[in-house]
């Protein structure tokens, strides 16, 4: 453990999907096994008003919208609401010895309180190109964890350090399973799910029965249409499970051979901790393309394949999967040779060291 001031105090900024929350997470126990106290700043509405409280952290609430992928309205109104936000985080950052950003529209405010209030204020970057608010805020960063080194060019000299995403020991713990007779399938579209990956999966269960192929899904859909797909896997008489969200995801990733989701830093680095193959199926609308190089850095290594948005249908995917089912412990084993343990004991160690300067 990194000498620290004893009993800190940090803040942990960052939400509105899982893949902000989920590293926020891995590095808020570090702190905690370290002795320190931890709490959230989010938003109610958003996935961390559901994550955080299950895990039994504090959790104090702000109102904030988006900027990305929005209508004008919705971007007028956050900005309109920012100042409001912001000074509603003031509190909290003053409680605070220093804070973690993981991006999002929801770390905008208590960051931007951290720096009004003089509090340092350490960002993760996943992202060869750094996101809006890490974008903005990166001269005033007391430090940044990054995964490529290529993203210290938008950071202060000397402040950043390749540290890999921060992911749950758990996944680092999974071993390689015998396979059986039936191909265990895990397809998620993330927390929010995608409409893209429902809608190929919904087309592939009757080319799996009509090839005769032995499977079991466990698909995550996201809330949204959750319940008529449901219904329809069912009525196909698919062997497996349907569910809107899974809250043990490194247990599902254990049982699965095989992975279809996209391809977020988060996504990725975990794979990697877990050796799974995959296959990938980058969002076409991800801020500047991140998510197509990080499935291409995969494919590239032997660990997925990589099949975009618009080329993606159910007859496609089962045909993708019969070509890699031979292959899938040769993947598997490139997937892990890319994990970078110990990312989240570092981060926190840096938010020790900070906290002490």
């Amino acid at each position: 453990m990194t000498e620290s001031r004893t009993n800190s105090r940090f803040l942990m900024a960052g939400g509105g999907t899982g893949g902000h929350i989920i590293p926020a997470l891995a590095v808020a126990r570090e702190l905690v096994a370290d002795g320190h106290d931890v709490f959230f700043v989010g938003t109610e509405r958003g996935m961390e008003g559901r994550l955080i409280p299950a895990e039994g952290f504090e959790f104090r609430k702000i109102t904030i919208g988006g900027l990305n992928r929005v209508g004008l309205a919705q971007k007028l109104a956050t900005i309109a609401r920012l100042p409001f936000a912001t000074a509603g985080s003031m509190k909290f950052a003053s409680e605070a010895s220093a804070v973690f950003s993981t991006g999002g529209y929801v770390a905008g405010p208590p960051v931007i309180a951290a720096i009004l209030r003089r509090k340092p204020v350490v960002v993760m970057e996943p992202n060869a190109i750094p996101g809006f608010t890490n974008r903005r805020i990166a001269r005033f960063v007391a430090r940044a964890v990054v995964n490529f080194p290529e993203t210290a060019r938008f950071f202060p000299p000397g402040k950043t350090e390749v540290t890999g995403m921060p992911v749950r020991d758990e996944f680092f713990r999974i071993r390689p399973r015998p396979r059986d007779g039936v191909l265990n399938l895990l397809v998620t579209g993330g927390s929010q799910g995608s409409r893209a990956l429902n809608r190929a999966m919904q087309e592939s269960w009757p080319v799996f029965r009509r090839l005769g192929v032995s499977v079991r899904i466990v698909h995550q859909t996201g809330t949204a249409g959750f319940e008529s797909i449901r219904d329809e896997f069912a009525a196909a008489g698919m062997e497996g499970a349907v569910v809107p969200f899974i809250r043990d995801m490194p247990g599902a990733f254990d049982a699965a051979d095989l992975v279809i989701c996209r391809a977020g830093a988060g996504t990725v680095s975990e794979l990697a901790a877990a050796g799974k193959p995959s296959i990938l199926v980058p969002f076409p609308y991800a801020a500047d393309d991140h998510q197509t190089r990080n499935a291409e850095a995969m494919q590239n290594a032997g660990a997925a394949r990589m099949v975009r948005d618009s080329e993606l249908s159910g007859e496609k995917l089962v045909h993708l999967i019969g070509e890699i089912c031979p292959a899938l412990e040769k993947m598997g084993a490139a997937a892990c040779s890319l994990a970078r343990p110990g990312a989240a004991r570092r981060a926190a160690e840096i938010l020790e060291e900070v906290a002490i300067g």
